[in-house]
């Protein structure tokens, strides 16, 4: 206490002020530091109602060279903002989970970490606007054993994901005396090839995949063997129509069958293609062969003798992901081809 023109003024009670102003002060700064230089923050929106959502999961995820590695996860509060304090320095991934379906965000370096907006949907167990766009079998007789490739096209322009982890959202057929496992890989929209499993189903000889169809333009790719000796059969079954599905198998390979219509030959590699025109097609083949993308790069054959299968548009399949790890030339081949004509009108029960 000090005296000043006659009256006693009291330093501590200023003294105790200022350094109560110059923690909160303290306090400010560095949260603001914290959100600028080593935060993670944004706002959630469900596209399907146009809303900020409340309650979603966002997990930030580190990726190097072991993988993926989770960092923090928060909620979106009640207007839908989260706000993860942690720097994501390098690469990061953000995934956020809603109605049971994950969608993803990448963070490349050198982006904005703040401000984001990450979009998900409602989900529903009904197909709603999700379409199964193009269906393509490719059949290679390999001397004693069989391989069959099938890609599927899917396209939802609804305002839903279509999830259904019971049923499944493709349901396929496989002949009894598949040998080892079958092979599924999944792509959503914008997003990476991921490994899923293929489950049996009540019906014997059917299988399914659960992987949610989001709005936009997805894919699922399934490839399984079996024994075969030329020549030889291979019957088939629809269970999901396509709007167009089609079957090709290599050059050297003589098909005829029941349920199928010769449609011409692709012109670089010469393959036999076909439009299945029914819901269960039985094929009888002689010969052995392999769809070779060699002979695609040579320009083989004319674009008059027959329908042109084109490559897939990388919004569909981005080239980059999807060469990354093919080994074969056949599987390449088999995951970049599309025959491209009028829709069938239908199948034949």
């Amino acid at each position: 206490m000090v005296k000043r023109h006659g009256r006693h003024v009291d330093t501590s009670v200023d003294t105790a002020g200022k350094n109560a102003c110059a923690t909160r002060l303290s306090v400010i700064v560095l949260f603001f530091a914290v959100s600028a230089f080593g935060a993670v923050d944004g706002l959630v929106t469900n596209k399907t109602t146009n809303k900020p959502q409340a309650g979603a999961t966002v997990t930030l995820y580190k990726l190097g060279g072991a993988g993926m590695e989770a960092v923090e996860s928060v909620k979106s509060d009640a207007a839908g903002k989260f706000l993860i304090n942690q720097a994501a320095q390098g690469p990061h991934l953000i995934q956020t989970a809603f109605d049971g379906v994950v969608y993803n965000h990448m963070l490349p370096p050198g982006q904005p970490q703040t401000g984001l907006s990450l979009e998900v949907y409602s989900a529903s167990t009904k197909q709603g606007g999700a379409q199964l766009k193009q269906h393509m079998i490719l059949i290679e007789p390999l001397g004693t054993e069989m391989q069959v490739r099938e890609s599927y096209f899917y396209s939802n322009a609804g305002p839903t994901t279509w999830n259904d982890p019971k049923e499944g959202t493709l349901r396929f057929y496989v002949p009894q005396e598949t040998r080892g496992n079958v092979e599924v890989m999944a792509t959503a929209p914008q997003g990476m090839p991921i490994r899923r499993p293929a489950d049996k189903a009540s019906q014997a000889g059917v299988l399914k995949v659960d992987f949610p169809i989001k709005p936009g333009e997805s894919r699922i790719d399934v490839n399984y063997k079996l024994p075969f000796t030329s020549p030889g059969t291979f019957a088939g079954k629809i269970l999901q129509p396509a709007e167009q599905t089609m079957l090709a198998v290599p050059r050297g390979v003589e098909v005829k069958g029941e349920g199928v219509e010769v449609a011409g030959k692709e012109p670089r590699t010469q393959a036999t293609v076909m439009k299945v025109t029914a819901k269960s097609y039985k094929l009888e083949l002689n010969g052995t062969g392999e769809l070779q993308p060699a002979a695609a790069a040579a320009g083989e054959g004319s674009e008059e003798n027959g329908p042109k299968i084109e490559q897939i548009d990388p919004k569909i399949y981005d080239r980059k992901l999807w060469i990354l790890g093919l080994t074969m030339g056949a599987l390449l081949l088999g995951f970049v081809l599309m025959y491209r004509a009028e829709p069938a009108k239908g199948m034949k029960g």
